[in-house]
This record gives C-alpha cells, sequence and structure tokens, in this order.
C-alpha cells in the first residue's frame, strides 16, 4: 500500500481532528479567562496569555516534529502517514500554532499585570517582566515567521536560499522551549512536560543527523561507481 498518495478520507481526519484540537483549545484558554473573570481574581488575562501560550508550544512541538518526520520517518510513521499527510499536518498544525501565538502575544501586551506591554511584545529587552525569557520568546515568534514565509520558495529554484532559513524554525523551537521555561512563574510544576518534548525532539533530531536519507544513500552509491580518476579529478 502506497502511503504517499493523497486520500481524501485521511486529509478530511487531519482538518477535522486538527480543527477540534483547535477549538478545543482556545475553548480551554476562554473558559480559564471566564471562570478567572467570574471569581474576582485579577489574574484573568494572565491566565488567558499562559493558557494559550502552553497551547502554541504544544502545537508548535507538533510542527517541529512533523518537520524533523517529513525527510526521514521512521518505518512506522511512514506506514501511517505518507508524505503528503505529513507535509499538510505539518502546515495546519503551523497555522494553529501561529493563531494561538498572537492571540498569547496580544493578550500579555494588552494586560497591565503581566508587565510586559506593547514594548516586551515587540521589541528585544523592552518587558519589565523578566526581560530576557521575553525576549527569547519573541526571536523564537520571528524565527518562526521567517521560516513560515520562506516556505513559499521551496521548489522553485531557491532551493539554496529557502532551505537554510526554513531551518531556523529548528531554532525556533529551541528559543521557545527556554522561554517557556524561564518566563513562567508556574514553570516548577510544568517541568516535566518540558522535558518530555526536549526529549522527544531532541532524540528526532539526532535520528535525522545519523541517519542517511534515501537522496544520501543513492548520491553514495553513485559515487562508488564513478571511476577513480572522476571523483579524483
Amino acid at each position: 500500500m502506497n502511503t504517499d498518495v493523497d486520500s481524501p478520507t485521511f486529509g478530511r481526519g487531519v482538518a477535522i481532528g486538527a480543527g477540534v484540537g483547535l477549538a478545543a483549545g482556545l475553548t480551554g484558554a476562554l473558559l480559564g479567562y471566564a471562570w478567572s473573570v467570574y471569581s474576582g481574581a485579577e489574574m484573568g488575562m494572565w491566565v488567558l496569555a499562559r493558557s494559550s501560550g502552553f497551547v502554541s508550544y504544544i502545537l508548535l512541538t507538533g510542527v517541529t516534529v512533523m518537520g524533523l518526520l517529513l525527510a526521514r520517518p521512521p518505518r512506522v510513521a511512514a506506514r501511517f502517514l505518507g508524505v503528503a499527510q505529513r507535509l499538510r499536518l505539518h502546515i495546519v498544525l503551523a497555522l494553529f500554532a501561529l493563531v494561538f501565538t498572537v492571540l498569547h502575544v496580544v493578550v500579555l501586551a494588552l494586560d497591565p499585570w503581566a508587565q510586559v506591554g506593547w514594548a516586551g511584545a515587540l521589541l528585544p529587552f523592552g518587558s519589565e517582566y523578566r526581560p530576557l525569557p521575553v525576549t527569547l520568546g519573541l526571536l523564537a515568534l520571528w524565527s518562526g515567521v521567517i521560516s513560515g514565509a520562506t516556505a513559499g520558495l521551496a521548489g522553485r529554484g531557491l532551493g539554496r536560499v529557502w532551505l537554510p532559513l526554513h531551518r531556523l524554525a529548528a531554532a525556533g523551537w529551541v528559543l521557545a522551549w527556554l522561554h517557556g521555561i524561564l518566563a513562567g512563574s508556574d514553570t516548577g510544576s510544568w517541568l516535566w512536560m518540558y522535558a518530555a518534548t526536549g526529549l522527544l525532539v531532541l532524540v528526532l533530531v539526532v535520528r535525522r543527523v545519523i541517519a542517511p536519507s534515501a537522496e544520501d544513500k543513492a548520491a553514495e552509491l553513485s559515487e562508488e561507481r564513478m571511476p577513480r580518476e572522476e571523483v579524483l579529478s
């Protein structure tokens, strides 16, 4: 069975599942905010910012994982997700991550209690609250925007330009990971999540670096078949 065939049924399932996930995350964030306001707490906007930040981090981790699985997926992943499906899921998760990241940034900028403000949301070290961790999050956002914007250059003869820029997403994920750990006042309760996601991404990165792709193997085989004089020339 060829898993690279674009299956409408599977694609529809991915879209529906992603939509449900988006709706669930947004609903959870809004309910958290509503509960805080109803209970008389003054941190309602912070709760919304924090919950949307968690959702965006999880989605960004999904984007990173799917990106690492695009070229060199394990056999199990390749069996259930063809190239077209992996690419579709990669794009959908990226769009949802952008939505929740924008929500996270805007709410923090509007919340006077957070002491981030528009300066901290848009300018490095412009935040009164933990300027370095907040700046790491800002750099993660911009690296993600650059990575996503350059994806449109793929397959247009600009591979040497777009691919290194697109790989900024990996650095963006590391910055987001550090931002989540250092910026949150309740990080201690979530260290297990950051450790698990960090280990997952690290394993996939190492696997992608050390595991040769089909293209790499073909190039090596072609080089072995070349006459020695051509190799040395």
